[in-house]
């Protein structure tokens, strides 16, 4: 991520070398998931979010629960789909990982690494490794500058290489993301389309070459007919450059199809982690299910009908204020199930098959021996 200082050079197109890379930090794993289980892999995670807190004050004193000890790892080189409602907290997750929120309380592990308690220069260096790349990709970039600008800009804040290096840098970049620099280079965002800026916006994101990208909702300001090749971009920059990306989206099928796990969260926490496919097989929390009854089916034969198990009942009403948010199990004000114990405790996020995790006392599917204690 970057700032747009005005007077930050123009770079002139010349040929020149790549960059070079980054040694992360070595940590003993401790820790993984808000119950304890452990969702590690045997090298350690790359990213480890653990009990990570947000909460925002506003006028008159009241307290916004944005995130509320919400835990997960990321493996190196996986995809992790981050959905939910609007409001349910996942983009303050990923702003709070890439250090644009504050932390209230919980830790963020990055290679081995406690953000938090890192030196403010180291911070900033390891900050180079994590990147984001924007909802809206038109006044994400800034309207005053070329394309060729807004992409070298970080490898102009950070000095890396001469003029002739960085431009060979910023052009190789380009054509990853499928644009020609000889047609946009001198270009604004205002003459270029929202899925060309989009492109921009993920080129800008990988010219550090990051280990890490934060995908916060990136085609859903999009055409339909653009936001597959978006997403197709994203997982060809994840096999080109190694990297590992948090997905967070809206949209499940669009998640379904790009993640390896999907972690659902709901009014501030997590409510069920598992892989894609077994997910969407078998939701394990009758919120997901509610979810997927809900997706509408691109399919002519099946009008009127909704996505997954003919059994789940579609969502229904709005989800309560993060200002007085209910106690217990959040979602217990809309859950179909919902029993006198979901109002006086609050689920842990346990494992119920290999995997497969769900905070709910009553899980709809994949119940194992303790399932509704």
């Amino acid at each position: 991520m970057s700032t747009n200082p005005p007077d930050a050079p123009a770079i002139s197109p010349e040929p020149g070398a790549k960059p070079g890379s980054h040694e992360g930090l070595a940590r003993t794993y401790v820790h993984a998931g808000s119950s304890g289980a452990s969702m590690s892999t045997s090298a350690g995670p790359l990213l480890e979010v653990d009990h990570l807190t947000v909460e925002f004050r506003s006028s008159f004193a009241r307290v916004a629960h944005a995130v509320s000890d919400v835990s997960f790892q990321m493996a190196a080189g996986e995809t992790l789909g981050l959905v939910g409602e609007s409001g349910c907290g996942k983009s303050t997750t990923g702003r709070a990982i890439i250090g644009l929120a504050r932390p209230t309380s919980g830790h963020i592990w990055f290679e081995g690494a406690d953000l938090a308690a890192l030196r403010p220069e180291v911070l900033r260096a390891t900050r180079t490794r994590l990147q984001l790349v924007f909802q809206d990709p038109i006044s994400s970039l800034n309207p005053r500058r070329k394309v060729r600008d807004i992409v070298a800009e970080p490898l102009i804040i950070w000095k890396r290489g001469t003029p002739a290096e960085r431009w060979s840098t910023v052009s190789d970049t380009l054509h990853s993301v499928g644009l020609d620099p000889a047609e946009v280079a001198d270009l604004r965002p205002s003459e270029l389309s929202g899925g060309q800026c989009q492109r921009v916006s993920l080129a800008r994101a990988l010219v550090l070459r990051p280990r890490l990208l934060i995908c916060d909702e990136p085609v859903s300001a999009l055409d339909v007919s653009v936001q597959a090749q978006i997403l197709n971009l994203i997982e060809d920059a994840k096999a080109t450059y190694g990297l590992t990306v948090l997905f967070i989206a809206h949209d499940l099928a669009v998640v379904k199809h790009v993640s390896d796990r999907i972690a659902v969260m709901y009014l501030g926490r997590l409510c069920e982690m598992a892989p894609s496919e077994v997910l969407y097989r078998s939701p394990a929390h009758p919120y997901t299910a509610g979810l997927l009854a809900s997706a509408p089916v691109a399919d002519p034969t099946r009008r009127g009908t909704t996505g997954g198990s003919p059994d789940a009942t579609a969502l229904s009403g709005e989800p309560p204020s993060p200002f007085h948010p209910p106690s217990g199990c959040r979602f217990r004000t809309r859950c179909p199930q919902a029993q006198p114990r979901c109002s006086s405790e609050v689920p842990e996020l346990r494992e119920v098959a290999p995997g497969h995790y769900v905070a709910c006392h009553y899980p709809i599917a994949g119940k194992g021996p303790e399932a509704g204690r």
